[in-house]
């Protein structure tokens, strides 16, 4: 369902918001890069959005705009009614598409991994509480990276040398044989 506000089309979800499956981390700390993690049971924006934007509200605040991959999603509204208010969606292609941010009126900003409705639900299980794990240092997309590989790629083999051979810079240098999956997770702090 859609309305026409102010020359701009709103969308609308024609059905009650879903109790978005949704982690946070407890503590509101802002030592951690993602505040928690998010599994939408779909790409539809109008479908999936406004629970997560509930429960968010409750949480952190009311939200006022998402930040959104321009990818991921089957639609791009630029503007989504939410109860009795409208927010504004931005959708770009910078935006990684395992994240989504959430801007409140109060001023906090919600850093969240979105893991894809198709995941198996031990890895979507497990990329949900390392999302939200307080101190959690790890890229959204580094997360699922690391849980969730591609069908028919086994797991990098290990050496008879765990310590490996290690670079110039203190890197652990990787030696893989062709078509191995290599993983590798580079914690970044949080500005």
């Amino acid at each position: 369902m859609t309305a026409t506000m102010n020359a701009h089309t709103v969308a609308a979800a024609s059905t009650p918001p879903s109790t978005p499956r949704l982690q946070l981390e407890p503590t509101g700390s802002r030592l951690s890069l993602l505040d928690g993690g998010w599994w939408p049971r779909s790409t539809d924006p109008v479908a999936e959005l406004p629970g997560l934007v509930l429960a968010i509200d409750k949480l952190r605040g009311l939200v006022s705009r998402l930040v959104l991959n321009a990818e991921f999603w089957d639609s791009r509204p630029g503007r989504l009614r939410v109860a009795d208010r409208v927010l504004r969606l931005g959708y770009f292609a910078s935006q990684p598409v395992s994240l989504l941010t959430a801007l409140c009126d109060n001023g906090e900003r919600v850093d969240l991994l979105v893991v894809a409705p198709g995941t198996d639900p031990g890895a979507a299980r497990a990329a949900l509480l390392t999302s939200a794990t307080t101190g959690n240092l790890v890229h959204a997309q580094s997360i699922l990276g690391s849980l969730v590989r591609p069908v028919g790629l086994d797991a990098p083999a290990k050496t008879d040398d765990e310590d490996g051979v290690w670079e110039d810079d203190g890197g652990r240098m990787t030696t893989a044989k062709p078509g191995q999956l290599v993983e590798r997770l580079v914690p970044i702090r949080r500005p």
